[in-house]
């Protein structure tokens, strides 16, 4: 999104390929944007002087990247766009968003949810505004994004709860900045964006350590080791907790040569853990803690309620249908381990649901992940990798 908004050719290398970056794609084509596979893998991405819509439609999935980064950009562009998706997408929370984008100058049809019609102008306003995301930090990540293209950008201030996922909010300000924009994030709260035009440029994007959590997980389940390549020396983001979590659940964790190994230590044991920054680790956790040797408590992720499904209630719901111990908290869950038999268990159209249940199976035996397809949101082969992992 970045490349589309710097007029001129970037290069993203080493792009995830699946269906959240595709359906991102296709709708900054709708924009104007032209986004073009090299023999090499990776997207070229011509940003044009000025977004003109090339179609009426774009159509989000169920990513809530593409539907909260791209009215704040469709905002800009010379034409009418309507933004929809699946139907678990129009229950996400947008309000507060669309809310912002109006006091800034933006023209939306719709209340507070998809569907949406943006009918751009070629420019926004822009200016400061105050929003509760504390629902969801990409309320926060749309309008900083595009900020640098508001004729005043924008100063965003949140106010209410405390905010989730606040790596998530690193990880945009650190890449605004290598984009070129001039950031002020020294207020807690408030992150002030200037305006002025971002350069294109070669970005390699660093691998989704939260992915990486199933993978990882997998050897205190069924032993052995396991070892992802080329993690990040530093990064902001929130996966990056991940191997000191597992350490403490009873995994063995050694850094070499830019690589993690996680292997199977003395035990699964239970955690308490708050996982506010890293909420999306929460699934394949709770998996493991259901199979664990003394309970686990899981707290900070009430915002789990609305996002790809009510994880929160998935989790419970499937784990106790098979003979589990799994108590809904306010703003997490107690999972106290029990026993497990078989059964089919539903993943609710959530990627992360079905990876933590491909966990929870090398522990149950009898376990099958219904609509394991659903993985494709962000690992295109997920059962294919899975396989080659367990392959002796």
């Amino acid at each position: 999104m970045l490349a589309a908004l710097a007029p001129g050719r970037s290069t993203v290398r080493r792009p995830l390929r699946s269906r959240d970056t595709e359906l991102m794609a296709a709708a900054l084509r709708v924009l104007g944007v032209a986004v073009r596979d090299t023999p090499e893998g990776d997207w070229e991405v011509d940003g044009p002087p000025a977004l003109v819509a090339t179609g009426a439609r774009i159509d989000v999935g169920n990513a809530g990247t593409v539907a909260r980064f791209l009215p704040p950009v469709a905002a800009l562009t010379r034409g009418t766009v309507v933004f929809d998706g699946d139907p678990r997408v129009r229950d996400r929370p947008l309000g507060p968003l669309l809310a912002a984008l109006r006091t800034l100058g933006a023209d939306l049809s719709g209340v507070d949810r998809l569907p949406l019609q943006v009918r751009g102008t070629g420019r926004l306003s822009g200016g400061p505004v105050v929003l509760d995301a504390s629902l969801s930090s990409q309320l926060v990540s749309g309008l900083l994004l595009a900020a640098p293209r508001y004729d005043a950008g924008v100063v965003v201030t949140h106010q209410g709860p405390p905010l989730p996922s606040a790596p998530h909010l690193a990880m945009t300000v650190q890449a605004l900045r290598e984009a070129g924009a001039v950031v002020d994030d020294t207020t807690p709260g408030t992150w002030a964006v200037a305006p002025g035009p971002l350069q294109p440029r070669d970005a390699a994007v660093e691998p989704d350590l939260s992915t990486a959590a199933a993978y990882l997980a997998a050897p205190l389940v069924a032993g052995g080791s396991v070892t992802v390549p080329d993690w990040p020396a530093t990064t902001t983001q929130p996966g990056a907790v991940l191997p000191e979590l597992l350490e403490a659940m009873g995994g063995r964790v050694q850094r070499s040569g830019g690589a993690v190994t996680v292997s199977a230590g003395d035990g699964l044991h239970g955690v308490e853990a708050d996982l506010r920054d890293a909420g999306e680790l929460t699934p394949v956790l709770t998996a493991l803690a259901a199979l664990a040797d003394s309970p686990s408590r899981f707290t900070g992720v009430a915002h789990l309620r609305v996002q790809e499904t009510d994880r929160l209630a998935a989790l419970a719901t499937e784990l106790n249908r098979i003979g589990g111990d799994v108590v809904e908290q306010p703003d997490g869950l107690i999972v106290r381990p029990r026993r497990l038999g078989p059964g089919v268990l539903a993943s609710y159209d959530d990627h992360r649901i079905a990876m933590a249940w491909a966990v929870l199976g090398l522990g149950v035996a009898g376990i099958e992940v219904g609509d394991v397809a659903t993985t494709r949101k962000t690992v295109p082969d997920f059962v294919g990798s899975w396989e080659r992992m367990l392959a002796p």
